[in-house]
């Protein structure tokens, strides 16, 4: 990849209270940033975690945090040295900005998406039918399905005149069914970061990039602050059995989030969340382009509603989480031959930016190829010990 500057990872907005963690190689260990002008500030002395500081601060109090923080390094030092395979290992590079949360997802929460599951399930994985059953499928129900709500009474009478023609699926059932798809994506700690590779099964022939709104959510359940990423999919091996998510799902390097977690405030409340457009844009070695523009506002379900499904009074998260709200980017251009559709090749770099948010960018790689995931929550812990971080 090429070399990056602050620029191509800040919101357009100087104003976003932006943190997140940085790779040090001089304490063997993460330390939690956050954006101050041109710099990079250490905030680790004050919140050890990202999950403490969401979980404890106001975001006054991280502005305060801030403003007398210690400067790490000037921020587009950190953001040129954040492209795996080119990194100078005595400098800060960007992580992903989550540690200590529960990483999960929501599927089928876009029109887009839904029909294409169905597919993939239809199809069980094999690219060569699905242009078949996509015209099947919308001949009986339309292209279209925007306008059902999901758990409605015109829900139901979709389902029932798909049952009766043999169509009905798990993924249309939680797609306009009462309850949305919740999982868990990869554990804590696994996400990568901004400039990091991207992990895709070398078995897989059938895969994408999965776009998507995070929210970030404290263990009180508000929604705290939101960033990018991108849910790797394989569609192939999804497709063949539902049973088969965690294996199409989590695999090494196989779910990116950042650049950083813009906290909601005054300037960034939840209303504006729900008016975040983002594009992504993916170009390949190869020569080939795609691009797409997702609005969070065609969700079928409310982003509170779904963070409300996955944490209350039923499911407490003590380290918080963050969630995937689900994609609409369901990409169907042929890259091959007629019909064949869309699927990675290794050396595609993925772009995902809103201006509110930023920008992610990422190259493909096989997970094999990505760098392993060597340092997980036993790791900090002892890092963050034994640099005295732990006190009370």
């Amino acid at each position: 990849m090429r070399r990056f500057s602050a620029g191509d990872c800040l919101p357009s907005d100087g104003g976003a209270l932006l943190v997140g963690r940085a790779w040090v190689p001089a304490e063997a260990g993460p330390c939690v940033i956050a954006v101050r002008g041109d710099d990079a500030v250490d905030l680790t002395r004050a919140y050890p975690t990202v999950s403490h500081l969401l979980n404890v601060a106001k975001p006054a109090d991280v502005r305060a945090a801030v403003e007398r923080a210690p400067r790490l390094a000037g921020l587009d030092d950190v953001v040129a040295n954040s492209a795996e395979g080119q990194r100078d290992g005595e400098r800060p590079w960007l992580l992903a900005p989550c540690d200590l949360h529960v990483v999960m997802a929501s599927g089928v929460t876009y029109v887009a998406s839904l029909l294409e599951r169905v597919i993939e399930e239809r199809t069980r994985g094999n690219p060569a039918l699905a242009d078949g059953v996509r015209r099947e499928i919308e001949s009986i129900v339309g292209a279209d399905l925007r306008g059902v709500k999901p758990g409605s009474p015109e829900a139901a009478r979709v389902k029932e005149v798909l049952t009766a023609r043999g169509m009905w699926s798990p993924y249309l059932e939680v797609g306009i069914g009462p309850d949305a798809e919740l999982f868990t994506k990869c554990p804590p700690m696994a996400p990568v970061g901004f400039g990091a590779r991207v992990g895709i099964h070398s078995a897989s022939v059938w895969n994408n990039p999965e776009p998507e709104l995070v929210l970030v959510v404290n263990s009180a359940g508000a929604i705290v602050a939101a960033t990018l990423g991108n849910d790797v999919n394989l569609r192939d091996v999804e497709g063949r059995s539902a049973l088969l998510l965690g294996r199409a799902k989590d695999n090494n390097a196989s779910c990116a989030v950042g650049p950083f977690f813009r906290l909601l405030d005054e300037r960034f409340p939840l209303d504006a969340v729900r008016r975040v457009s983002f594009e992504t844009v993916v170009t390949g070695p190869d020569g080939f382009r795609i691009a797409h523009t997702t609005r969070v506002g065609e969700i079928s379900r409310d982003v509170a509603d779904l963070a409300a499904q996955a944490i209350g009074a039923r499911h407490q998260y003590p380290d918080g989480l963050i969630l995937f709200v689900g994609t609409m980017f369901a990409p169907v251009d042929d890259r091959g031959a007629a019909g064949s559709g869309f699927t990675h090749k290794v050396g595609d770099v993925v772009s995902i930016s809103a201006p509110e948010l930023g920008t992610l960018i990422n190259e493909v790689a096989t997970c094999d190829q990505a760098e392993p995931w060597t340092f997980g929550t036993g790791a900090l812990m002892a890092n963050l010990a034994r640099r005295g971080m732990l006190g009370a």
